[in-house]
């Protein structure tokens, strides 16, 4: 078993991980977002890669996801989590909130989102359960645990972004999911066509703009919680891979 952590929320950062190499890595889809950090955390075999390159410069719209996805399963990634921030759409979820989600809705426009795109063959991927059962559980007795307020369950609706909402988008967007973000499709459906356990771990830092008695959210805050909450994340996952390892045998 092999783990891949793809960080959106400070995890892009190799310190966490034991005799750790950067792998520089070129697929048929293009390079990765970033060289690929690969060593141990609590004996378990890990690749942390930079979503967004190593000095935050590639925006979501233009993510190599397939490229990204296929190089941590050539280097023999099992299992993925995903570490991502959000905006919450409902008034329970307060920022710093972490949360799992299990479904999703896409409203992405311009992004490559298969491998299965050549003339030839074609393949239709189920989705119906798009996240890893087996890692949200983990993810989420643990948080538990660690007494990390979080919400067990969770639509997340995907824009293609760099953008935020407007606020009649934001209203509407309401009405169809609990939180909004910019990374987490195609990340899992890649993942599941290649047959990866993935789970998100969903960071809330605002309430987009549909909230009237908050300021509507801006890039700068977005940074700032992120960085705030950010402890939180590692804790989860410093926690959660050593259980998975042994829960594998």
């Amino acid at each position: 078993m092999k783990i891949g952590i793809i960080g959106g929320s400070g995890l892009d950062d190799p310190r966490l991980i034991e005799h750790y190499e950067e792998v520089e890595i070129t697929t048929p889809y293009g390079r990765p977002s970033s060289k690929i950090s690969c060593g141990k955390i609590g004996g378990a075999e890990v690749c942390i890669l930079a979503r967004h390159g190593k000095n935050h410069q590639i925006p979501p719209s233009q993510v190599n996801y397939r490229a990204n996805i296929h190089a941590l399963h050539s280097l023999g990634c099992t299992h993925i989590f995903s570490t991502n921030v959000v905006g919450s759409l409902k008034e329970w979820i307060r920022p710093g909130d972490l949360l799992f989600p299990d479904q999703f809705i896409d409203f992405t426009k311009h992004r490559k989102n298969t491998f299965h795109d050549k003339y030839g063959k074609v393949v239709h991927t189920g989705m119906a359960k798009p996240f890893s059962e087996e890692l949200r559980e983990l993810l989420i007795e643990n948080a538990e645990e660690l007494s990390l307020s979080n919400h067990a369950e969770a639509t997340i609706l995907v824009i293609e972004g760099p953008r935020f909402s407007s606020k009649a988008e934001s209203v509407f967007f309401q009405n169809h999911a609990d939180i909004i973000g910019m990374t987490t499709v195609p990340e899992c459906t890649l993942a599941k066509e290649l047959g990866i356990q993935y789970a998100s771990i969903a960071m809330a830092t605002d309430y987009d703009c549909w909230k009237e008695d908050e300021d509507p959210v801006t890039h700068e805050m977005v940074i700032q919680r992120m960085e705030e909450n950010a402890e939180k994340v590692k804790k989860l996952l410093l926690c959660v891979i050593p259980k998975l390892i042994n829960q594998n045998g």
